[in-house]
């Protein structure tokens, strides 16, 4: 059978339209996977605001860390001004005690006197050269005389005294501070205790 015998045979019809189901008001549709829980939020907010509060008590720590050290820092300074200053005056103490006048105040109290010229003694002949006299009990060097230098270190009644003036007005101001007088500055400007 050819083409166009087929064709006469064959009745023509349309193609028929897929069927619908009835209409029921139901209609199908994919599955979807069902919507997990969401955790609840108050968990996040609790962790953050502890992160935050751990920040802040990190900070305050830090904060005051470093403001206990600066007070360290500054009594650590006033203690080394002190020091200091009785360095200073141990200098001072030094520089009288090693002072020629008083090492020619001390050697005339002992007796010793400077003798004229120095004499020298020649080992390879035991010769001695110079004066060869021996220094007679008069010193050519008087250290109270009229031609030594004055020594205000060595002023000892004159350090007496106002060593016992300063004992005095310590003693007075440490009774009784005068209410007219601002406080003494010992170490910079007066600041508050905070301790």
């Amino acid at each position: 059978m050819s083409r166009a015998t087929a064709a006469a045979v064959l009745p023509t019809t349309a193609p028929a339209a897929p069927s619908r189901p009835a209409s029921t008001g139901r209609r199908l549709r994919t599955v979807v996977a069902p919507v997990p829980r969401r955790r609840p939020k108050l968990v996040y907010a609790l962790v953050a605001l502890g992160g935050a509060a751990l920040i802040g008590a990190g900070q305050i720590g830090l904060s005051l860390a470093i403001t206990n050290d600066s007070f360290v820092l500054a009594d650590l300074t006033s203690q080394q001004r002190e020091l200091n200053l009785q360095a200073s005056a141990l200098q001072d103490d030094l520089a009288g005690i090693e002072s020629p006048q008083l090492l020619a105040t001390k050697a005339s109290e002992l007796g010793m006197v400077v003798a004229g010229s120095a004499s020298y003694l020649r080992l390879s002949d035991s010769a001695v050269i110079g004066a060869n006299t021996g220094a007679d009990w008069r010193s050519t060097v008087d250290p109270k005389g009229s031609g030594a230098v004055h020594n205000a270190l060595l002023d000892h009644a004159a350090l007496e005294a106002a060593a016992a003036e300063n004992a005095a007005s310590e003693q007075t101001v440490g009774d009784v501070p005068d209410p007219n007088l601002p406080p003494p500055i010992t170490d910079g400007l007066p600041s508050p205790t905070t301790r």
